[in-house]
Protein backbone atom coordinates (compact mmCIF):
# COMPACT_ATOMS: atom_id res chain seq x y z
CA UNK A 1 0.00 0.00 0.00
CA UNK A 2 1.36 3.38 -1.04
CA UNK A 3 0.42 6.63 0.73
CA UNK A 4 1.55 10.23 0.21
CA UNK A 5 0.91 13.55 1.92
CA UNK A 6 0.31 16.65 -0.20
CA UNK A 7 0.83 20.06 1.39
CA UNK A 8 -0.28 22.98 -0.82
CA UNK A 9 1.79 26.08 0.00
CA UNK A 10 1.20 28.99 -2.35
CA UNK A 11 3.47 32.02 -2.02
CA UNK A 12 1.02 34.66 -3.21
CA UNK A 13 -1.25 35.14 -0.20
CA UNK A 14 -2.71 38.66 -0.41
CA UNK A 15 -3.80 39.21 3.20
CA UNK A 16 -0.71 37.73 4.87
CA UNK A 17 2.31 37.78 2.58
CA UNK A 18 4.22 34.45 2.57
CA UNK A 19 2.00 33.33 5.45
CA UNK A 20 3.04 29.68 5.04
CA UNK A 21 6.56 30.45 6.27
CA UNK A 22 5.84 33.08 8.93
CA UNK A 23 7.85 32.07 12.03
CA UNK A 24 5.93 30.44 14.88
CA UNK A 25 7.97 29.54 17.95
CA UNK A 26 11.13 30.05 15.93
CA UNK A 27 10.19 27.81 12.98
CA UNK A 28 8.50 28.59 9.66
CA UNK A 29 4.83 27.65 9.83
CA UNK A 30 5.17 25.10 7.00
CA UNK A 31 7.77 23.18 9.01
CA UNK A 32 5.18 21.89 11.48
CA UNK A 33 2.83 20.00 9.14
CA UNK A 34 5.81 18.59 7.22
CA UNK A 35 7.51 17.34 10.38
CA UNK A 36 4.30 15.97 11.88
CA UNK A 37 3.45 14.12 8.68
CA UNK A 38 6.90 12.54 8.76
CA UNK A 39 6.54 11.68 12.46
CA UNK A 40 3.26 9.89 11.78
CA UNK A 41 5.21 7.28 9.76
CA UNK A 42 2.19 6.92 7.49
CA UNK A 43 3.63 8.34 4.31
CA UNK A 44 6.00 7.05 1.68
CA UNK A 45 6.51 10.66 0.66
CA UNK A 46 5.58 14.07 2.06
CA UNK A 47 5.19 16.53 -0.81
CA UNK A 48 5.00 20.32 -0.80
CA UNK A 49 3.35 21.91 -3.84
CA UNK A 50 4.48 25.49 -4.38
CA UNK A 51 5.46 28.01 -7.05
CA UNK A 52 7.67 29.88 -4.58
CA UNK A 53 11.40 29.09 -4.33
CA UNK A 54 11.76 30.17 -0.70
CA UNK A 55 8.75 28.11 0.41
CA UNK A 56 10.14 25.17 -1.52
CA UNK A 57 13.48 25.54 0.27
CA UNK A 58 11.75 25.59 3.66
CA UNK A 59 9.80 22.46 2.72
CA UNK A 60 12.94 20.64 1.63
CA UNK A 61 14.81 21.60 4.79
CA UNK A 62 11.94 20.18 6.84
CA UNK A 63 12.21 16.87 4.96
CA UNK A 64 9.62 17.19 2.18
CA UNK A 65 9.84 16.55 -1.53
CA UNK A 66 8.89 19.66 -3.53
CA UNK A 67 6.82 19.63 -6.73
CA UNK A 68 6.81 22.93 -8.58
CA UNK A 69 3.32 24.27 -9.09
CA UNK A 70 2.53 25.93 -12.43
CA UNK A 71 1.47 29.57 -12.41
CA UNK A 72 -2.02 28.64 -13.60
CA UNK A 73 -2.52 26.86 -10.26
CA UNK A 74 -0.98 29.66 -8.20
CA UNK A 75 -3.78 32.19 -8.59
CA UNK A 76 -6.33 33.43 -6.04
CA UNK A 77 -9.03 31.25 -7.57
CA UNK A 78 -6.91 28.10 -7.85
CA UNK A 79 -8.42 25.29 -5.78
CA UNK A 80 -6.85 22.72 -3.51
CA UNK A 81 -8.54 20.01 -5.61
CA UNK A 82 -6.72 21.24 -8.71
CA UNK A 83 -3.42 21.36 -6.84
CA UNK A 84 -3.78 17.81 -5.50
CA UNK A 85 -4.78 16.58 -8.94
CA UNK A 86 -1.64 18.17 -10.42
CA UNK A 87 0.64 16.55 -7.82
CA UNK A 88 -0.91 13.13 -8.35
CA UNK A 89 -0.55 13.46 -12.11
CA UNK A 90 3.11 14.47 -11.74
CA UNK A 91 3.73 11.46 -9.51
CA UNK A 92 2.08 9.20 -12.06
CA UNK A 93 4.57 10.42 -14.67
CA UNK A 94 7.29 9.07 -12.36
CA UNK A 95 5.49 5.74 -12.06
CA UNK A 96 4.17 6.51 -8.57
CA UNK A 97 0.48 5.76 -8.01
CA UNK A 98 -0.44 6.03 -4.31
CA UNK A 99 -3.49 4.15 -3.08
CA UNK A 100 -4.35 6.95 -0.64
CA UNK A 101 -3.26 10.51 -0.09
CA UNK A 102 -3.75 13.11 2.61
CA UNK A 103 -4.02 16.78 1.74
CA UNK A 104 -2.67 18.72 4.72
CA UNK A 105 -2.91 22.49 4.88
CA UNK A 106 0.36 24.37 5.37
CA UNK A 107 -1.16 26.42 8.19
CA UNK A 108 -2.40 23.37 10.14
CA UNK A 109 0.40 23.73 12.65
CA UNK A 110 -1.58 22.26 15.56
CA UNK A 111 -2.49 19.10 13.65
CA UNK A 112 -0.70 16.16 15.28
CA UNK A 113 0.64 12.87 13.94
CA UNK A 114 -2.06 11.17 16.01
CA UNK A 115 -4.74 13.20 14.20
CA UNK A 116 -3.41 12.03 10.85
CA UNK A 117 -3.34 8.40 11.98
CA UNK A 118 -6.82 8.42 13.50
CA UNK A 119 -8.35 10.14 10.47
CA UNK A 120 -6.72 7.58 8.17
CA UNK A 121 -8.12 4.76 10.30
CA UNK A 122 -11.62 6.18 9.82
CA UNK A 123 -11.14 5.90 6.07
CA UNK A 124 -9.64 2.42 5.99
CA UNK A 125 -11.88 0.87 8.62
CA UNK A 126 -15.03 1.80 6.70
CA UNK A 127 -15.79 -0.28 3.63
CA UNK A 128 -17.94 2.53 2.18
CA UNK A 129 -16.13 5.77 3.09
CA UNK A 130 -14.55 7.72 0.24
CA UNK A 131 -13.21 10.80 2.04
CA UNK A 132 -12.35 11.79 5.60
CA UNK A 133 -12.40 15.54 6.24
CA UNK A 134 -11.12 17.49 9.22
CA UNK A 135 -14.14 19.23 10.75
CA UNK A 136 -14.97 21.36 13.78
CA UNK A 137 -18.13 22.44 15.53
CA UNK A 138 -19.26 26.02 14.99
CA UNK A 139 -18.38 28.54 17.71
CA UNK A 140 -21.78 30.13 17.11
CA UNK A 141 -24.67 28.14 15.70
CA UNK A 142 -25.14 29.01 11.99
CA UNK A 143 -28.90 28.56 12.27
CA UNK A 144 -28.88 31.72 14.43
CA UNK A 145 -27.65 33.74 11.44
CA UNK A 146 -29.18 37.13 10.70
CA UNK A 147 -29.40 38.65 7.23
CA UNK A 148 -30.09 42.20 6.13
CA UNK A 149 -33.51 42.63 4.51
CA UNK A 150 -34.59 46.14 3.45
CA UNK A 151 -31.97 47.67 5.75
CA UNK A 152 -32.95 45.66 8.86
CA UNK A 153 -31.68 42.41 10.34
CA UNK A 154 -33.93 39.38 10.14
CA UNK A 155 -33.37 35.71 11.11
CA UNK A 156 -32.19 33.69 8.12
CA UNK A 157 -33.93 30.63 9.55
CA UNK A 158 -36.81 31.99 11.65
CA UNK A 159 -37.89 28.48 12.65
CA UNK A 160 -34.87 28.42 15.01
CA UNK A 161 -35.26 31.94 16.41
CA UNK A 162 -37.04 30.74 19.56
CA UNK A 163 -35.32 27.36 19.86
CA UNK A 164 -32.71 26.91 22.60
CA UNK A 165 -29.22 26.26 21.26
CA UNK A 166 -29.02 22.76 22.79
CA UNK A 167 -31.81 21.76 20.43
CA UNK A 168 -30.15 23.07 17.27
CA UNK A 169 -28.91 20.54 14.69
CA UNK A 170 -25.37 19.24 15.41
CA UNK A 171 -23.63 20.95 12.50
CA UNK A 172 -19.90 20.89 11.72
CA UNK A 173 -17.77 22.61 9.09
CA UNK A 174 -14.62 21.77 7.16
CA UNK A 175 -11.83 23.36 9.20
CA UNK A 176 -8.96 23.59 6.71
CA UNK A 177 -6.68 21.02 8.32
CA UNK A 178 -6.76 17.81 6.28
CA UNK A 179 -8.55 15.63 3.76
CA UNK A 180 -7.91 11.90 3.34
CA UNK A 181 -8.97 10.36 0.04
CA UNK A 182 -8.67 7.28 -2.13
CA UNK A 183 -6.53 8.37 -5.06
CA UNK A 184 -8.35 6.57 -7.85
CA UNK A 185 -11.75 7.75 -6.65
CA UNK A 186 -10.52 11.33 -6.19
CA UNK A 187 -9.12 11.51 -9.71
CA UNK A 188 -12.48 10.32 -11.04
CA UNK A 189 -14.73 12.61 -8.99
CA UNK A 190 -12.36 15.57 -8.50
CA UNK A 191 -13.87 16.60 -5.18
CA UNK A 192 -13.39 16.15 -1.45
CA UNK A 193 -17.15 16.55 -0.98
CA UNK A 194 -17.79 13.07 -2.27
CA UNK A 195 -20.62 10.84 -1.13
CA UNK A 196 -19.89 8.73 1.95
CA UNK A 197 -17.90 11.56 3.51
CA UNK A 198 -16.75 11.09 7.12
CA UNK A 199 -15.72 13.90 9.47
CA UNK A 200 -12.75 13.69 11.80
CA UNK A 201 -13.53 16.22 14.51
CA UNK A 202 -10.79 18.55 15.74
CA UNK A 203 -11.44 21.23 18.39
CA UNK A 204 -11.66 24.62 16.70
CA UNK A 205 -8.81 25.97 18.83
CA UNK A 206 -6.44 23.58 17.02
CA UNK A 207 -7.91 24.36 13.60
CA UNK A 208 -7.75 28.13 13.34
CA UNK A 209 -7.76 29.58 9.85
CA UNK A 210 -4.68 31.80 9.63
CA UNK A 211 -5.44 34.47 7.04
CA UNK A 212 -5.47 37.79 8.90
CA UNK A 213 -3.05 39.60 11.26
CA UNK A 214 -5.59 39.04 14.05
CA UNK A 215 -5.79 35.28 13.51
CA UNK A 216 -1.98 35.14 13.39
CA UNK A 217 -1.81 36.89 16.76
CA UNK A 218 -4.19 34.32 18.26
CA UNK A 219 -2.13 31.42 16.88
CA UNK A 220 1.09 32.91 18.24
CA UNK A 221 -0.54 33.27 21.65
CA UNK A 222 -1.70 29.62 21.63
CA UNK A 223 1.51 28.18 20.21
CA UNK A 224 3.52 27.92 23.46
CA UNK A 225 0.93 25.59 24.99
CA UNK A 226 -0.27 23.72 21.90
CA UNK A 227 3.17 23.11 20.42
CA UNK A 228 4.86 22.12 23.68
Amino acid sequence: MSIVAIIPARGGSKRLSKKNIIPIQGKPMLTYPVMNAIKSELFDQVIVSTEDKLIGQVGQEAGAMVIKRPERLSQDRSTVVEVCQHVLEELEKEGISPDYFCCIYATAIFLTPKDMIKAFQLLTESSEANVVMGVSKFNLQPVQALETVNGFLSPKWPEYAKVQSQFHPPLVVSNGTLYWAKTERFLQKKTFYDKNLIGYEIPWVRALDIDTPESLQIVKALAPSLLS
